[in-house]
């Protein structure tokens, strides 16, 4: 050997030897004829003799594989072992066990030799491990559909205001809670992704709505303002307010911003949001306790009417409490017959003689007593009760009616009328439904009359579809509390309805006002240019009842001719106003 090629050979076993990786040479049995001092170390622990003669008796313990694999490694170069993990146990100076990991790779360098590499890995699996955890606790606290923060950041952010404001005592904080008004009707319509689509875009338009000044965000500021907790609801959390009117001022905001259509695709949605409010006056307990009364807050929105804020009030939880009890008493009364139907006439204006009459629905609760419409109507439809009222009702009235025009002939009412909601008309099949309790009924379609609200009808196209298929059936349809809602004289012929029902409030000005009498007259001469006849609600005195005949109003209703009643009673006075007549 030359010098230079001695002094390269000396050069290369003193790299291998300082190297700050383990490096082993062996034969294809295992036989280890080169070892570096770090392999050494690394593997000591494996040979508790210290027996480091054959690196397969070495890791045959944690790697028995080694062996067949080499074995079956025929080709020059072939990777026999790509990077194999060890977890070592041992103990260090002062007793404590430790348990480090090694990655060893090992290759088939020619016909007689392998050649492995042995290094420490912990802190890499280390560091590999606590960013695991790192992201898997950022997925725990991030919705996947928006890239929001989760409930669980919400719920934080709650937490830190209750803390600060519990050693601050000039601190002002707010809690927004955020509730689409009807999203389901946007799955319903238009297909769950242009749902998902139109909540991240409401996710977006939150944080782009409330500004740095206004407090809005959570301690990391990097994190996007709104988090979503569940469904279509939000919460922001305003921190370090200046005064209570920043929480009414963002809480405005987030309804005008909402209430702007969205960009979906190529279509524009159109959505609402109603805004429950607790104030640092208002928010006792955890933070469980304070999303709840904002959610509390958010019912009195949605039942105002929604697309408004409300404010938290401790009285808003004991109607909630009478409201939860409600829901509860209504679902046991739709179960055990305590719903019933009463009936008011409706009653020509040339003669005063009762041509149909209308269906309305009562609750004996075994308790209260008769409970008003009112009270439970809103209650059915927030919790999807309100389909099944609504076909007992249906029903019931088609059944009345048959039977009345068994028993009483001609002088039986010619119509029924029974007033539809909003999910009814809405809800998958329900003109076979209708069909259907006609056929089970008997009653000719004639002699059934649907109504539904102007505001629902001027809901959108499907409305209108579904009001078509109705009509083909053969029965009528009656636009109700005309002048309330978002029709107008100019738009009745774009409705397939056959009668306008004038509404009470306008009813009840007819003497006083003559802006209404006017509005009346006008309803009266467009919906006969239109072959629809009008029905005036609402009539109490003669002095109205002689002004709305003066108006060709053909039909009238209300306390004047009669309050409704149970079937047995209208049937007593049918024939009693018979006779009179």
């Amino acid at each position: 050997m030359t010098a230079d090629a001695s002094g390269a050979y000396d050069a290369l076993i003193q790299f291998l030897y300082q190297a700050p990786i383990g490096l082993v040479q062996t034969r294809l049995d295992g036989e280890i004829t080169m070892i570096n001092p770090m392999s050494a170390q690394l593997l000591m622990p494996l040979v508790p003799d210290g027996n480091l003669l054959n690196l397969f008796d070495a890791l045959a313990p944690v790697a028995p594989q080694l062996r067949r694999l080499a074995e079956l490694a025929d080709m020059d170069g072939g990777v026999i072992c790509e990077s194999l993990r060890v977890e070592l146990r041992r103990t260090d100076s002062q007793g404590r066990e430790t348990t480090p990991t090694i990655a060893i790779r090992l290759v088939r360098l020619d016909r007689t030799t392998l050649v492995a590499s042995v290094s420490d890995v912990t802190q890499s699996i280390r560091g590999e491990r606590q960013r695991l955890a790192l992201e898997l606790r950022d997925a725990a606290r991030i919705d996947t559909l928006t890239g929001l923060p989760n409930r669980v950041v919400a719920m934080e952010r709650i937490a830190d205001a209750l803390a600060t404001a519990s050693t601050v005592p000039e601190y002002l904080f707010a809690v927004l809670y955020v509730d689409c008004d009807r999203f389901e009707r946007v799955n319903v319509t238009l297909g769950s992704q242009v749902g998902d689509e139109l909540l991240r875009l409401i996710g977006g338009r939150l944080n782009a709505t409330v500004r740095s000044d206004d407090g809005v965000s959570a301690p990391d500021s990097s994190e996007p303002a709104a988090a979503r907790i569940g469904g279509d609801q939000f919460v922001l959390v305003v921190q370090g307010m200046r005064e209570t009117s920043d929480a009414h001022s963002v809480a405005q905001r987030v309804v005008d911003a909402l209430a702007k259509p969205f960009a979906v695709g190529e279509r524009l949605v159109h959505i609402t949001a109603s805004v429950g409010v607790v104030l640092r006056a208002q928010a006792v307990g955890d933070p469980e306790e304070v999303l709840l009364n904002a959610n509390v807050a958010v019912h009195e929105a949605k039942r105002a009417g929604g697309a408004r804020y409300d404010l938290f009030e401790p009285q808003m939880k004991e109607r909630a409490s009478l409201l939860g009890t409600l829901e509860s008493d209504l679902r046991r009364a739709l179960a055990e017959g305590q719903l019933f139907v009463v009936y008011q006439p409706i009653v020509g204006m040339a003669d005063g003689v009762c041509v149909s009459v209308e269906a309305l629905v009562r609750w004996r609760h075994p308790v209260r007593g008769i409970v008003p419409p009112a009270e439970f109507i809103g209650i059915a439809e927030e919790t999807g009760q309100i389909a099944v009222l609504g076909e007992f009702v249906l029903f019931e009235s088609c059944t009345r009616l048959v039977a009345w025009q068994r028993e009483m002939g001609a002088l039986a009412p010619r119509t029924i009328c029974v007033n539809l909601s909003r999910a009814q008309l809405l809800g998958a099949s329900f003109t076979a439904k209708v069909r259907d309790t006609l056929r089970a009924s008997g009653l000719a379609p004639q002699c059934l009359q649907l109504e539904i609200t102007e505001s629902l009808a001027a809901q959108d196209s499907g409305v209108i579809a579904q009001l078509h298929e109705l009509k083909a059936l053969g029965i009528t349809l009656a636009l109700d509390d005309f002048g309330t809602g978002y029709s107008s004289l100019s738009s009745l012929d774009e409705l397939p309805v056959d009668v306008v029902k004038i509404d009470r409030s306008f009813v009840c000005r007819v003497e006083s006002s003559p802006h209404h009498r006017v509005l009346i007259e006008a309803t009266v001469m467009v919906a006969r240019s239109l072959g629809m006849t009008t029905v005036a609600e609402g009539i109490e005195t003669a002095a109205q009842f002689s002004v709305l005949q003066r108006l060709r109003c053909d039909k009238g209703q209300g306390y004047l001719f009669a309050k409704p009643m149970t079937h047995d009673v209208f049937a007593e006075w049918l024939l009693r106003d018979t006779a009179l007549a």
